[in-house]
């Protein structure tokens, strides 16, 4: 036998598949086809799932999956699910069918999946065709047919309502609590007992006091002051103590980490824990006495922490302060405890500044809050300030939150740091920050990239020097995104954009699963028999899931509201901001209401044929040499607002533009030889090098992923081929406008294929929810998503 045959049937045996046996552990994925893929989570590639090999596992589950084909030449995967580890979701929206002896619930969804079987004696009053939320009670390997029961009926009509809960029960959220989680809530007793009080430090005669938003129903941490006599102020940061009812392995914590959040859409909070504990035992509300943990402050007035003390105490707050009344104190010196408001503004004002003196990069954020009828109707949109009433409560938070983090970092058992929820953020990555850095360059910001303090120290000076400028918005966007993703974990690495050596979340237990198990760490170190939880970094990341599910969620609600408010605009123009590009098209944010919309390459196809500036974040035009880049004053008409897929889509306006340039971009009439085009390179060229030959940066990758939850899945890979080939061969089609397109109609936009990736309403201090998100994998491209860059409320400085 010849070597070269030899090597050719070698060749050939490797590219055979080849029989496996390995169990793997991922969440599954369906297409809307039917097909299944298993997400590893060591990224060691996905498995392929044909329907008939689910074994009862549904969209999301995590599940183990047993390889039985691989190429050993491609390395893809082929197998069959063994096992449901976890599902992720139990209740589904849908319609009842009744006959005779049984029922079933078809539910409202893309994602293929069984009808559940419904006994009679569990349908909870509803009937034949009614709208039910059914949950998944039991799915043996032998059975058919999954077993269901009727949780509780829809309200005809209020789409609203529906939208709402379908986007919490397809993140995995329970829309209620079961009788028995409910029995458990209501046997906790509302009185504090003598002996319990004598366990805590009594703060009840010391002023304390309540700061919230004006339409919050929990109040999970109250501040107490009192001058002492050696000159110094006592001031003391009580937390509601959650731990105190919710008792490890009882039914509440099961239930409180299997949601590990609370979610806040803009017409509802689903808590994390029932209301009886939310809202009444652990709410401190005014003049009732009340359990708390707490982190106690001697401090001067600049801020100087000169001892603190932390542990279980016993309040009593005297006054509900708004975020508003405290900010007319501030502005005015005058109002009820004026002396203690002001003095506690001062020292926040004080651990601020110090604080970016240390190396925390001042991102700002802005945050909108929908204004709604009394049927949940958005009538106007407000943008949230982040005023110095808002930095009084975040400042002293985030100094408790510091001091437990590094108390406990200090204790060790065995010579080993006892396991501890973290809240950690990493240092930038120089690759993802590079295309940032040369971006910013050419608007005069230069970067110190020697330390990792050096870089904190050039964004700060450069967000202050782009402070009111037509481009602060894009830079504050793009340099979230430049971010690491924040995260729990038992690695304590310090939080980079805080500047904190070590952090964690102690302040909101009511509705972060997180602050309950540092409470309970932090009270067994207290007490002298540190608790070692071996599976504490499971419960970890866990949590870390949740909270990117639930921000999810919150950008899903809030843009559900911005198209349901621009229904009532259709036909009108607006001036808008350029937030993000691609491909497809750039979106537009309204300068009025913060609400985003497409506007399409296809609408613009009259105007011109554009390409994609990856590393300018812009849209060029071959023939005029228009440019459109994030940070240009755009006017738009709004031409079409989509419910179902929570998609606005607008038109160019051709009006006087306040930033966009253009540059002079020919395309030449004759194809050129090649000996003249190696002598004569044009613009376009150019334009074409760029775009062919630059990757698509992490940056717009994570942009076109973040928000929008509607897409054009139902668009192939090869149909937006097909259309691209047509248009590059034939007249380009008619622009969209007024004239021509029934207005509410939404336009079809060929996108890239994109995987679809998993993703207040009443207190946020500084929240992490975009650094959570930045880093998404879209390796594996199986789904076309037409997105938006960024959901307005989760734009937020890590935390």
């Amino acid at each position: 036998m010849s070597k070269s045959n030899g090597a050719k049937k070698a060749k050939k045996k490797s590219n055979k598949k080849s029989q496996g046996g390995q169990l793997l552990k991922g969440s599954l994925e369906i297409t809307r086809s039917g097909i299944g893929y298993v997400l590893i989570e060591d990224k060691s590639g996905d498995v392929l799932v044909r329907p008939g090999d689910f074994n009862t596992a549904l969209n999301g589950d995590l599940v183990r999956v047993k390889v039985v084909k691989e190429n050993l030449g491609t390395k893809k995967k082929e197998g069959k699910i063994v096992d449901v580890i976890t599902r992720k979701q139990t209740e589904f929206i849908g319609r009842l069918q009744l006959s005779t002896n049984f029922a079933f619930f078809v539910p409202d969804t893309d994602k293929p999946m069984p009808d559940l079987f419904i006994p009679l004696d569990k349908l909870n009053g509803a009937k034949h065709k009614d709208r039910v939320i059914a949950r998944l009670v039991e799915w043996g390997k032998d059975d058919k047919k999954p077993v269901g029961e009727v949780v509780s009926l829809m309200k005809e009509g209020d789409d609203n309502d529906t939208a709402m809960k379908t986007i919490l029960s397809e993140a995995g959220f329970p829309l209620g609590f079961s009788d028995d989680v409910m029995e458990e809530a209501l046997r906790l007793p509302d009185t504090i007992s003598e002996d319990e009080i004598q366990k805590r430090r009594d703060f009840r005669d010391i002023l304390t006091f309540t700061i919230d938003p004006v339409d919050a129903k929990d109040f999970d941490d109250a501040i107490s002051i009192r001058k002492l006599k050696n000159g110094n102020y006592e001031i003391g940061v009580h937390i509601a103590d959650v731990s105190h009812y919710v008792k490890p392995d009882s039914l509440l914590d099961e239930e409180a980490y299997k949601r590990a959040t609370s979610v806040y859409l803009p017409d509802r909070v689903n808590p994390m824990l029932p209301e009886r504990i939310s809202n009444e035992l652990c709410s401190l509300r005014p003049y009732e006495d009340k359990c708390t943990f707490s982190a106690v402050f001697q401090m001067n007035t600049n801020g100087d922490v000169k001892q603190y003390w932390l542990g279980k105490t016993l309040i009593h707050s005297r006054h509900r302060f708004t975020y508003e009344d405290v900010q007319q104190i501030i502005d005015t010196k005058e109002g009820i405890y004026k002396d203690e408001v002001l003095l506690l503004n001062k020292i926040s004002q004080n651990l601020r500044k110090q604080r970016f003196k240390e190396g925390a990069i001042n991102f700002s954020s802005t945050e909108v809050r929908f204004k709604l009828d009394e049927t949940g109707k958005p009538i106007d949109i407000v943008v949230k300030e982040n005023k110095e009433s808002h930095q009084l409560i975040e400042e002293l938070m985030l100094l408790a939150n510091r001091t437990v983090a590094e108390n406990v970092f200090k204790v060790e058992v065995s010579n080993k740091n006892v396991p501890f929820p973290y809240r950690v953020h990493d240092r930038p990555d120089e690759k993802k920050l590079q295309p940032f850095i040369d971006y910013v360059k050419r608007y005069g910001y230069a970067f110190n990239t020697s330390s990792p303090n050096a870089i904190a120290h050039s964004f700060n000076l450069m967000l202050e020097g782009v402070k009111g400028k037509p481009e602060q918005q894009v830079f504050e966007q793009l340099g979230i995104r430049t971010m690491a993703k924040a995260a729990y974990t038992t690695k304590d690495i310090g939080h980079y954009g805080l500047a904190f050596e070590h952090y964690c979340h102690f302040t909101s237990p009511i509705r972060r699963y997180p602050d309950v198990l540092v409470h309970r760490v932090l009270e067994s170190i207290l007490i002298g028999t540190p608790e070692i939880d071996k599976k504490m970094e499971e419960k970890c990341k866990h949590s870390s899931e949740r909270e990117r599910a639930a921000m999810e969620c919150e950008r899903a609600g809030n843009k559900y509201k911005q198209v349901e408010f621009m229904r009532a605009y259709l036909g009108q123009e607006f001036e808008g901001v350029i937030s993000g590009v691609a491909s497809f098209g750039f979106f537009v944010e309204t300068i009025d209401h913060k609400c985003e919309g497409l506007v399409s390459t296809i609408s613009l196809s009259e105007v011109d044929d554009f390409l994609l500036l990856e590393g300018d974040y812009s849209l060029v035009g071959r023939k005029s040499g228009r440019k459109f880049k994030m940070g240009d004053r755009v006017w738009v008409q709004v031409v079409a607002a989509n419910l179902d897929k929570r998609q606005i889509d607008f038109a160019w306006v051709n009006k006087t533009i306040t930033t966009t340039e253009t540059i002079d971009v020919k395309v030449p009439s004759k194809p050129q030889s090649t000996k003249n085009r190696k002598e004569k390179k044009t613009i376009t060229d150019k334009v074409d090098s760029v775009v062919n030959k630059i990757p698509f940066t992490e940056l717009l990758a994570d942009a076109e992923k973040s928000a929008n939850q509607n897409s054009l899945e139902d668009k192939t890979g090869a149909e937006i081929a097909k259309v691209q080939n047509k248009k590059s061969k034939a007249a380009p089609p008619k622009a969209v406008s007024t004239q021509n397109k029934k207005l509410g109609e939404p336009t079809t936009n060929p996108t890239p294929n994109i995987r679809k990736t998993k993703g207040k309403a009443t207190k946020k201090i500084i929240t992490d929810e975009a650094i959570v998100a930045s880093n998404e994998d879209i390796s594996s491209p199986k789904k076309a998503k037409r997105t938006t860059p960024k959901a307005k409320s989760s734009e937020k400085l890590p935390e």
